[in-house]
């Protein structure tokens, strides 16, 4: 029972944390985009990610610059908390050297692809930049 009630005061902690993260502003008509593949698209693994950005520049991350941010690549995953940093999993990959291009490997079948900008310090823009989520398919 204390094991749960130290968990639950965690989590509390961790919550109200998060509230007060500093979100760095979006500009109006900033617009993300995955270039290729296309959705819908069948492809080979190793596939090529080429991410596109409009409105806004791409700096490395621990760059606070203002209007500029850098990629995260969601794969298979939905948007993580948007008043967080994004977690660094297989799922949420980033490329915080500035990187607009990837190699990435994924095994045969269906998946889906997007990708979400995040500032200095790895916490999405206000308002979130994400790209539509495209759908591929690996062949075996």
């Amino acid at each position: 029972m204390m094991k749960i009630l130290g968990l639950a005061l965690v989590v509390v902690a961790v919550s109200a944390l998060a509230a007060d993260l500093p979100r760095s502003p979006a500009p109006k008509d900033v617009e993300l985009y995955i270039i290729s593949p296309a959705d819908g698209a069948t492809v080979a693994s190793p596939v090529t990610v080429r991410f596109g950005l409009r409105g806004m520049g791409v700096a490395p991350a621990g760059v606070a610059m203002e209007n500029t941010g850098h990629h995260h690549l969601l794969i298979d995953a939905a948007p993580p908390a948007l008043n967080m940093p994004v977690p660094a999993d297989a799922n949420h990959v980033h490329f915080g050297k500035g990187q607009t291009e990837a190699q990435v490997t994924l095994a045969p079948g269906k998946h889906t692809l997007q990708l979400l900008l995040a500032d200095h310090l790895h916490i999405p823009h206000d308002p979130p930049v994400m790209s539509l989520r495209v759908t591929i398919s690996v062949l075996p």
